[in-house]
């Protein structure tokens, strides 16, 4: 399988692959994000290590089960041949309805195929009141209007 852009990245290459991992995110769907790792890829979020497609889909599906009405913007942050770090911040509610603003760094590297074979991500979150989110865009990716990150001050 090959997912473009490939490495080496360039600017434009880069953006075109953290929008891209943004709209799968933001579609809710741990198949369809899985599907951006090698069957192999290694993970670290927060204090979880694992490896492999089907530890992710697992992933997913516990995270979007406790994180509902989940809303995700990525930022570029820097990039260099098979590598792309990003900078994020996502809004969710909990179960018991209270809203949170995670805030996170994540470093990827991906296999001449397009494919990422490792993601590290740091996150911390922040509790935040109804009237305090920013991501009110519908379910599904961010559209082309809405302001990423900078343009948010966040």
């Amino acid at each position: 399988m090959i997912r473009p852009p490939l490495p080496p990245f360039t600017r434009e290459s880069a953006l075109l692959k953290v929008r891209a991992a943004e709209d799968a995110w933001n579609s809710g769907d741990p198949e369809r994000v899985a599907l951006a790792y090698t069957l192999d890829c290694r993970w670290r979020n927060r204090e979880e290590c694992f490896t492999g497609r089907e530890a992710i889909i697992a992933f997913l599906e516990r995270k979007w089960a406790r994180e509902l009405d989940y809303r995700l913007i990525k930022e570029l942050w820097a990039f260099a041949r098979d590598r792309i770090s990003v900078r994020f911040a996502y809004e969710s509610r909990s179960v018991d309805g209270r809203w949170w603003r995670s805030h996170g760094n994540e470093h990827w590297e991906f296999g001449a195929d397009g494919l990422m074979r490792r993601r590290d991500a740091s996150i911390n979150d922040v509790a935040i009141q109804v009237d305090e989110r920013r991501f009110l865009w519908a379910s599904g990716p961010r559209p082309a209007d809405h302001p990423g990150l900078t343009e948010l001050g966040l």
